[in-house]
């Protein structure tokens, strides 16, 4: 398998206070590999240095075989963050029309993708519509549209299904798993919902900035022998000074 994403020994440190502590991974091609566990463990801070847009103090990032933070490789990754970096004054289409101008797309191409995008997200009906007028998760739904829209190799979504109704949900998440299967995107999704840690390839568990464990679903709840996520969690938690060493 070719590793997209290698993340060695990375540390972060913001004044005092460590949010990542030596933590270790490997991302392969055509994965979804999600990030799991409460707000404030460290999951934002470690999606921001694999994009490039935060360096770690200590430990090196290779995404596509190249060392982060670098321009070139950033034109392959489509980035949702958490907070929406949306233009209020512009309609849902100007600003998936401005995201798409940043790429090398001709004409042709973006208009593609933006309707692609557009649809995926259900926001057609009101691409015309100027953002400020737009719901929550209306916003979040552009935001996804948006980091789709250069045809990326890498998606990076950052809790992209928070404020999204549950039928859109699982429509979104079928198109991860269409993208992944049918075109071999490496994606990485964060959530704290335990549902969404079910469909990942490979969930690790965050907690503290540290990775508690990580795994197959199925292998991580044979290994402590637990029913579902939320469970596999509490006891990974509970585990975490004797098994230092498990992977």
């Amino acid at each position: 398998m070719t590793q997209t994403i290698k993340v060695e020994k990375v540390s972060k440190s913001f004044g005092k206070k460590e949010v990542l502590t030596n933590v270790t991974i490997n991302i392969e091609k055509g994965q979804i590999y999600g990030f799991i566990g409460p707000s404030g463990a460290g999951k934002t801070t470690l999606v921001k240095m694999i994009v490039g847009m935060d360096q770690s103090d200590s430990g090196t990032i290779q995404v596509l075989e190249k060392k982060m933070p670098n321009l070139e490789v950033l034109q392959e990754i489509g980035y949702m963050a958490q907070s929406d970096a949306l233009y209020g004054e512009l309609t849902g289409k100007e600003n998936l029309t401005f995201f798409a101008s940043l790429y090398k797309l001709n004409r042709a191409k973006q208009k593609e993708r933006i309707t692609y995008a557009a649809e995926l997200v259900n926001l057609t009906p009101d691409l015309n519509k100027k953002v400020a007028a737009y719901s929550g998760g209306m916003k979040r739904r552009l935001s996804l549209a948006i980091a789709l829209i250069q045809d990326p190799k890498i998606l990076i979504l950052d809790e992209p299904t928070v404020g999204i109704d549950p039928e859109l949900r699982l429509s979104i998440w079928n198109e991860l798993i269409r993208l992944k299967t049918e075109e071999e995107k490496t994606i990485i999704v964060t959530t704290h919902v335990m549902d969404e840690a079910e469909k990942c390839d490979v969930v690790a568990m965050v907690r503290d900035g540290r990775i508690l464990t990580s795994g197959s679903p199925k292998e991580l709840k044979a290994f402590y022998q637990a029913d579902n996520f939320d469970e596999v969690f509490l006891k990974a938690g509970g585990k975490i000074y004797e098994n230092m060493g498990h992977h």
